[in-house]
């Protein structure tokens, strides 16, 4: 008598977190929301006049919501040995740093989110990460009407050592944002020295 044949059991995907940080209106809730396989989860709220003295609006007017906690979203990047990320961005404004400790405590890197339009708001993201010793990766994120710049250009004015990877994405482009991920969690565990999850199956 044949024997019924047995389903293969499930492999459990290594889980990973991932944050994705950056200044006021950069792209952050739009990256995490186009590469996430799960509806995403936003904290943002409407704009308002009383926050006019705080948050300026220079070079993003047409923004009428900001997050405020923060944003989170999931992608598996499939394989023998599947890969989980769990992604959790930001809030952008400075106001909110006292949201930060808790959204990066075991995360294993960091996207930096830039507009070349405004530099100046990653230099929050860029050292809180630096002094904190957590790798992270800058993503330029390539809107519609600004210049374009080489990598080399950016990691010049933002004054990055030579071995953090910095690379141009589109933050609406599910494919893109997967490259930036899959980037820093290379990078990341990389500098982590683990073997066992350099091992992973997402090549």
């Amino acid at each position: 008598m044949q024997q019924p044949e047995l389903d293969a059991p499930a492999v459990v995907p290594e889980t990973l977190k991932l944050v994705v940080a950056g200044g006021f209106g950069v792209g952050k809730t739009t990256f995490v929301g186009a590469v996430s396989e799960i509806p995403p989860l936003r904290t943002e709220e409407l704009l308002t006049e009383a926050g006019s003295g705080t948050d300026s609006l220079e070079g993003v007017q047409s923004k009428t919501t900001t997050t405020v906690a923060m944003d989170f979203g999931r992608i598996t990047f499939p394989g023998p040995e599947p890969l989980q990320l769990l992604l959790f961005g930001t809030p952008g404004q400075d106001r909110f740093q006292m949201f930060w400790p808790g959204l990066t405590a075991g995360a294993i890197g960091a996207v930096v989110l830039v507009d070349t339009r405004r530099l100046q708001d990653s230099f929050t993201a860029l050292g809180h990460f630096e002094e904190r010793g957590l790798p992270f990766v800058v993503a330029v994120n390539e809107f519609d009407d600004t210049h374009r710049y080489e990598p080399a250009e950016v990691r010049d004015a933002l004054e990055l050592s030579s071995d953090v990877p910095v690379m141009p994405c589109d933050a609406r482009l599910a494919d893109s944002c997967a490259g930036v991920l899959m980037t820093v969690t290379h990078y990341a565990l990389d500098r982590s020295r683990s073997p066992q999850l350099l091992s992973g199956g997402f090549q």
